[in-house]
Parts: structure tokens; C-alpha cells; sequence
């Protein structure tokens, strides 16, 4: 064999080390093994399944994988233990490095694989509700974080927005709000305005009502199930939309519904994936991740549902500029949020 074929093998075989290692993250995550060995401290297999439940002999099985891994310590008595810092990562969901939701969400896809083959022969598509109530809820945890302990100060250090926002009286509308906690950080950060949660997805807008009633929302913050048509004409002072445009099919009609939604002087914002400005290979790692959400969940979606752009995750500021102008936009700006995760903040400007 040649040098780059060894290279490439390599490299396959090590992509597989990390997908079951991905597999069995969400193991312990479904199960709570990790919460359990970070609250509890470390455990032997028959420990492990008295305390979070499960099978010993699997528990046998899985606390070795962790360790021969790389993942969980064992102590000086043969006992399993979690890491601080593998902790954070795997149990701590309000840290900006919570990750084990990424487990389930790519799991959540790969389950999926037969009806994705089926879309990729025939130009179908896979809907968000195929996906089932792990990947709706892996996306949540996964974004909560960011809009709890970050939007509110990444918001308030753009003053012209910020002002909007503050105005009395004003009224915001979330769109996509998926399980509310992009609208539930913006009624906190904004306790004078009314804060309303759209999406058109049913059972997100019953976990978004119930995230928000836990929470202690309040009554300024409510949701309903639909698409931007419900917005109405000179309603609000800001629209929003988290990650969510460009999984939409139609994505011209919605935000040309947001630009009639706004009042005069009025903002509405996007945030989505910070890909690059054009595509190259091979590419950052980040981009590499966009094309995996794209090739397995995003792209799927939004073709779902016919006639559709066909997106994909991996939508670039050209591509969002000329949806932006096709729906009566002048142009977008990139609004100056930097260390925000992925993403990228655009204003659209009327």
C-alpha cells in the first residue's frame, strides 16, 4: 500500500474511535451514569446500577470502555471515576462547554439513516419531527447555555439594538424559538418588553411553555405554534431569528414577513452558523461540523417540506444577503457579538 493510503485508513480508523466513543457518551449521558459518577463520586459497576440504574453487566462493560478511553479515571481501589473537567463537558448544563447534548443529537440522526438514504436517492426530505424528541431536545441543551450567560451582555454591547430593545412598551417576537430559551434569555434581559415565541413545530412550543413556566417567565413571555404569518403587519420593534433560517424551506417569504412585522426604525436579527465567506477544501474544523449537522439534519429538513431552498446549514452571508434583498431588504450587516459559539449576528437593514 502507498503512503497515503495508509494515511487515509488511518485516518478512517480513528474517525471510527471517535464515533463509538460519541455512542457511548450518549450511553452514560441517557442513562445517567455520568451524573452519577459526578455527584456521587467514583463507583464499581454493581454501585453504578444501584445508584442511576441499568444492567451491571453492562455497567461493567461501559465503565471500561471510559477508561480504556481515555474518558473516566480508575482509582486506586478499581473503582471509576469522572474528571472535573470531563464533568463540566458531560453533566453541567448551564456551562458554555456543555457537550453531551451533541451526543444524542448525532445519534438522534443516525437512527435516522434509512429514511435519510432514501431522501438522498430521491430528493425527498427527512422532517424535524422525524428526528423524534431526543434531537429536539439536544438542540435546546446545546443553545441554552449560550443564550442564558451570553446573549444578554452580547445584545447590550451593540447600543443601537440594545436602544430598540428598551424602548417602552416593546414588544419582541422570537421566531423558530424551538424550546424557548433564546425568548426566555430575552425577556430577562429585557423585563419592560413582551417577549413571543413562534415556531411551527408543535411539541417544541409545549416544551418552550413549560421551559418558560420553570423558569419563572412570567407573563411577558408567551408562544405559539406557525409560521411568520402570525406576525402581523407593524407589530414589533424587533424580530429574531436564532438558527432556525436556514432550515427553512422557504426562507424569502419568512423573513419578508419579518420585515412587514417591525415598526419604522425596527430591527430584525438573525443569528446563524459562522461558516466561512465562501466554500474551500478541506476546510476548518468548524465547517467540517456545519456540513455534518447539514449532511444528516439540516438539509433533510428543509427539503422536507417542498417547494424548497434547500439550504443546508452551511449557509454563507451571500447566501443570507440575497434571501435578505429578495424579501425587500436593502442589505445585512455582521453586528460586532464576537465569541458567541458558532454563530454570527447579522442585522437586516430595511
Amino acid at each position: 500500500m502507498s503512503t497515503k493510503t495508509d494515511e487515509f485508513a488511518d485516518r478512517l480508523f480513528h474517525a471510527a474511535l471517535g464515533a463509538i466513543e460519541v455512542l457511548s457518551v450518549h450511553i452514560g449521558d441517557r442513562l445517567g451514569w455520568y451524573r452519577a459518577l459526578a455527584e456521587h463520586g467514583p463507583a464499581d459497576p454493581g454501585e453504578l446500577a444501584a445508584r442511576a440504574g441499568g444492567h451491571e453487566r453492562y455497567a461493567r462493560e461501559w465503565l471500561e470502555q471510559q477508561a480504556a478511553c481515555g474518558i473516566l479515571e480508575v482509582t486506586a481501589d478499581g473503582r471509576f471515576a469522572l474528571p472535573g473537567g470531563a464533568a463540566e463537558v458531560l453533566t453541567d448544563s448551564s456551562s458554555l462547554a456543555y457537550l453531551a447534548p451533541l451526543a444524542r443529537m448525532l445519534t438522534s440522526a443516525a437512527v435516522q439513516m434509512p429514511a435519510l438514504l432514501e431522501a438522498y436517492r430521491g430528493g425527498g426530505g427527512v422532517g424535524w419531527a422525524s428526528f423524534g424528541e431526543d434531537m429536539r431536545e439536544s438542540q435546546a441543551d446545546l443553545n441554552r447555555p449560550w443564550f442564558e450567560r451570553a446573549l444578554p451582555q452580547a445584545i447590550a454591547g451593540v447600543p443601537g439594538l440594545d436602544a430598540v430593545l428598551r424602548r417602552p412598551g416593546a414588544r419582541i417576537a422570537d421566531l423558530g424559538c424551538g424550546a424557548g430559551w433564546s425568548t426566555i434569555a430575552l425577556a430577562r434581559a429585557y423585563p419592560e418588553a413582551t417577549v413571543e415565541g413562534v415556531d411551527i413545530d408543535g411539541p417544541s412550543v409545549e416544551l418552550a411553555a413549560r421551559n418558560a413556566a420553570s423558569a419563572g417567565a412570567g407573563p411577558g413571555v408567551t408562544f405559539r405554534q406557525g409560521d411568520a404569518a402570525l406576525l402581523g403587519e407593524d407589530r414589533y420593534d424587533a424580530v429574531f431569528a436564532f438558527e432556525c433560517v436556514h432550515d427553512m424551506p422557504r426562507p424569502v417569504q419568512t423573513l419578508a414577513a419579518a420585515r412587514r412585522a417591525v415598526v419604522p426604525g425596527g430591527a430584525v436579527v438573525v443569528m446563524d452558523e459562522a461558516v466561512g465567506e465562501r466554500f474551500a477544501g478541506p476546510a476548518d474544523e468548524v465547517e467540517r461540523l456545519m456540513y455534518g449537522f447539514s449532511l444528516l439534519i439540516c438539509l433533510p429538513d428543509g427539503m422536507s417540506d417542498p417547494p424548497s431552498a434547500a439550504t443546508g446549514t452551511v449557509m454563507r452571508p451571500d447566501t443570507l444577503r440575497r434571501y435578505a434583498r429578495e424579501a425587500g431588504f436593502a442589505d445585512l450587516e455582521v453586528l460586532p457579538i464576537e465569541d458567541f459559539g458558532f454563530w454570527r449576528f447579522y442585522r437586516l437593514i430595511p
